[in-house]
């Protein structure tokens, strides 16, 4: 079987492809993107649960959010996924250049899909040139792209630009209901900060405020407690969900519960 690949086809541009089930890393989403899965499905997991993004399915993804993912390869046996960063500068200029000013904000989906349309379909096969390495991409070919993706999504809902052109800061949300729904994302520290509305400083001292405890150390405590929970009450094997709980790898997962609980997974088993 061949391995998953990710491959960034020119500074923006991605080409996701896989032949076998694979399971995609946790990721800060910093930037929108437009995406489309030409393969396979892909199975996105957030705080507020599980979207299924199927095959032939054209996808809005909003910025500042953590997205977790499985990959899975269509009955051809391939997975395949291309999407394109619209860049928050380019959004600027269009923005400046086009005398877009929001006079409130609008709250917006995390993902939005799209209906199928032949412009959808044409914009995509238009990048495959690109994907397919039978073209080279320039850096001001590849804004003309970013562009084009742009006035497409204006053309098909022109109040896209609630999402778009929102260029305000996050602002501070609650930090405590925030950690406590997103403590198995394995990101930075930078990650949550942004993702709370707060300098990485600010998060660090808000989070001390709040938990009396540094952000490395609560997360681990916090990961652990679920996986007691996990073991003890739900009969779950730790290969099962070590992942799912934000620990690197096994190792880490099995060293750091004997440090926690002074015994191994299979010791706490054999005691109930």
């Amino acid at each position: 079987m061949m391995e998953a690949k990710k491959e960034i086809i020119f500074d923006k541009l991605v080409y996701s492809c896989a032949f076998q089930q694979h399971r995609g890393l946790e990721e800060f989403i910093s930037e929108h993107f437009l995406g489309f899965q030409m393969s396979g499905e892909t199975h996105a997991f957030d705080a507020n649960g599980q979207t299924v993004i199927k095959e032939n399915s054209f996808v809005l993804v909003k910025k500042n959010q953590l997205i977790r993912t499985m990959k899975y390869p269509s009955s051809s046996g391939k997975y395949q996924f291309v999407s394109i960063t619209l860049d928050h500068e380019e959004l600027r200029q269009y923005a400046l250049e086009n005398k877009i000013v929001l006079e409130n904000h609008h709250k917006t989906k995390q993902m939005l899909f799209l209906e199928p349309n032949d412009f959808l379909s044409s914009y995509f096969l238009s990048l495959s040139p690109y994907v397919n390495k039978t073209k080279e991409a320039t850096p001001r070919l590849a804004a003309l792209k970013i562009r084009e993706a742009i006035e497409l999504l204006l053309q098909i809902n022109p109040d896209l630009k609630y999402m778009l052109f929102d260029f305000s800061e996050p602002f501070k949300i609650d930090l405590e209901k925030f950690m406590n729904q997103n403590y198995m994302f394995n990101v930075s520290v930078a990650a949550f900060a942004i993702l709370t509305g707060r300098s990485t400083s600010g998060f660090k001292r808000d989070f001390a405020k709040i938990f009396h405890t540094t952000p490395k150390r609560w997360l681990r405590e916090r990961r652990l407690e679920e996986a007691i929970y996990r073991i003890k009450y739900k009969k779950e094997k730790p290969t099962d969900f070590y992942l799912d709980l934000g620990f690197e790898n096994l190792s880490h997962f099995y060293s750091a519960f004997k440090q926690k609980f002074g015994l191994t997974t299979s010791e706490l088993l054999s005691e109930n």
